[in-house]
């Protein structure tokens, strides 16, 4: 019994320390898994007088602004404001409607929805869209275009609504000798002014 005795309490202590590891995991991991992501930008349809430069009211009025589709999803759909179709080899612009006010020292990188990507080859016309901070204010609101085309052997078509591109909230970093002062003023591609 005495053996027992001695043998209880190091059991004893052996599981509650297990069981302090096992809480103290499954607390990490709770809030590991449900930790609020930093949140850093918003999404805004850009004034109907700024859409009528390249789109119809009826248009307009219809935009749905980009979301997630999954709690684990890292990418923000964007979705088609009207139906599109492309040919083989054949490329379209899509004015979104959509702005995005992002923190600094933040980039929304845009690129086509994956599975038509997979299943037609859609590609970006520049690769990756990338959204920087300041085209928020840019003197076409920010105004998020998207250039894609079908690189496929098939043709493909994307209904009104449906998801056709998705864009990613990225950090970047800049070097330690960077003394950039300029400011952007234009829309797409007004950086290069400045070269």
């Amino acid at each position: 019994m005495r053996g027992y005795r001695g043998v209880k309490p190091f059991a004893f202590n052996a599981v509650s320390g297990i069981l302090d590891y096992k809480t103290t995991l499954d607390c990490f991991l709770r809030k590991w898994y449900n930790k609020d992501m930093e949140k850093i930008a918003k999404f805004y349809k850009v004034s109907k007088t700024e859409y009528l430069k390249s789109g119809t009211e009826e248009t307009y009025n219809g935009i749905t602004l980009p979301k997630r589709a999954t709690k684990g999803s890292a990418g923000y759909d964007f979705f088609a404001p009207e139906a599109f179709s492309l040919a083989p080899k054949e490329t379209v612009k899509i004015a979104t409607g959509v702005r995005a006010e992002i923190k600094e020292g933040w980039v929304l990188m845009l690129f086509p929805r994956s599975g038509l990507g997979f299943k037609y080859r859609l590609t970006l016309d520049n690769t990756v869209g990338v959204i920087d901070s300041d085209y928020f204010n840019a003197d076409n609101e920010g105004h998020i275009f998207i250039k894609m085309t079908n690189c496929g052997d098939k043709p493909l078509t994307v209904e009104k609504g449906k998801a056709f591109a998705q864009g990613v909230f990225l950090p970047f970093g800049i070097t330690v000798d960077d003394d950039c002062e300029n400011a952007r003023t234009g829309g797409l591609g007004s950086t290069d002014k400045t070269l």
